[in-house]
């Protein structure tokens, strides 16, 4: 027995992805499954509509000067983490099935470190955007002072860290060496290193809870103060507002996160004996989902954003709407009489007139 076991321990490198996947009994599926096309469909689908939600957020903070402040570059930047596990998770999409059993180490290694670089971004941008907000309203500013220096800094360390995070099992923290550590979720990552990582998300989460939980007491405090010269409608708004936003971030954290913390605890606690296999594809789905409500909540409710991205979207109609119009077939009438060409000639003068206004009122930003 303890011969059996030290042969395990060692270190062998020439198993393959199928090797790992039969050693923790997670079948890769021979034929596509309807469990597999319900996946696959509903996963795409997300991802697709991640990758537009979270580019027009891109957009929209590159185009109006007036989002040209920190609060809103840490925005972009979580758009732009959230684009990336709209794409990473699409890959995955595109690589799981009766494919995985394709893939080399390699390439196994780089599918799950796209997601966990993407999911960690993600998460890491949010808790840096909850304390750029307990900054600025405890400091009672409208934008925080933070240089652009700065805030360049803090982004590069994000995603230095993501790189790190996700890098991490494919470099030594894998079970290439111990299989009786192997993952069932992950058959070739640590079930310790999934533990570290539930764990540090967790953590996160607390975080933010406290952050959020501090700016809640802080703004009723003040508001109480301040309602003594204000009217009771205001005050009572004030607290209602914040108090949607702050279980809008948090309970959209929860729901999107906690299944797939916990699957991945189960995994690393129990091992086999957690039976995540049955569910950790609906809960990595689940957690894709945080990647498009962030845009909604941290966006949608801003005015300055809505207009926004109105202007853009009645810009790409109107496009759409000129092209349309250029390559429709025009029938051309018989000449008119010569008489009756001068109110023809004005008509079709207003016309264009009117065509080309509309035209540079499209390339000009409102309020910017």
């Amino acid at each position: 027995m303890a011969m059996e076991s030290s042969l395990w321990s060692t270190c062998d490198y020439s198993h393959n992805v199928t090797f790992f996947y039969n050693w923790v009994g997670k079948k890769i599926s021979v034929v596509w499954t309807t469990r597999d096309f319900v996946v696959i469909g509903l996963g795409l689908t997300v991802c697709f509509i991640v990758v537009l939600a979270n580019l027009m957020v891109m957009v929209a903070i590159s185009m109006n000067h007036r989002f040209h402040f920190p609060i809103y570059y840490l925005l972009g930047n979580m758009a732009a983490a959230d684009l990336f596990a709209g794409i990473a998770y699409a890959n995955l999409m595109l690589n799981t099935g009766p494919w995985t059993s394709s893939l080399t180490k390699e390439q196994w290694y780089i599918r799950g470190a796209l997601i966990d670089i993407s999911l960690t971004a993600s998460v890491a941008n949010l808790l840096a955007v909850a304390v750029e907000r307990h900054q600025t309203i405890i400091t009672m500013q409208l934008h925080s002072k933070m240089t652009k220096r700065r805030v360049v800094l803090l982004i590069v360390c994000i995603w230095a860290v993501s790189i790190i995070m996700g890098l991490v099992p494919s470099l030594f923290w894998n079970c290439e060496c111990d299989l009786d550590d192997c993952s069932t979720v992950a058959p070739l990552y640590s079930r310790r290193f999934l533990i570290f990582w539930a764990v540090l998300n967790l953590l996160t989460f607390f975080i933010m809870v406290a952050v959020y939980t501090r700016i809640f007491i802080y703004v009723r405090y003040q508001t109480s103060y301040s309602s003594r010269h204000t009217s009771e409608m205001r005050h009572r708004q004030t607290v209602v507002n914040l108090m949607k936003t702050i279980f809008m971030v948090l309970g959209a954290f929860v729901i999107c996160w906690m299944p797939g913390l916990v699957t991945l605890l189960l995994d690393g606690l129990l091992g086999k004996a957690s039976h995540a296999n049955a569910f950790e594809k609906f809960c990595l789905v689940i957690a894709e989902c945080n990647s498009l409500v962030n845009p909604i909540i941290y966006s949608l409710r801003d005015d300055e954003m809505r207009r926004t991205f109105k202007w853009i979207l009645c810009c790409l109609c109107r496009r759409g709407a000129d092209q349309q119009r250029e390559l429709s077939p025009v029938e051309i009438d018989p000449p008119l009489p010569e008489e009756d060409l001068g109110p023809v000639q004005k008509s079709e003068d207003r016309a264009v007139l009117t065509e080309i206004n509309s035209k540079e009122d499209c390339w000009t930003m409102p309020g910017v």
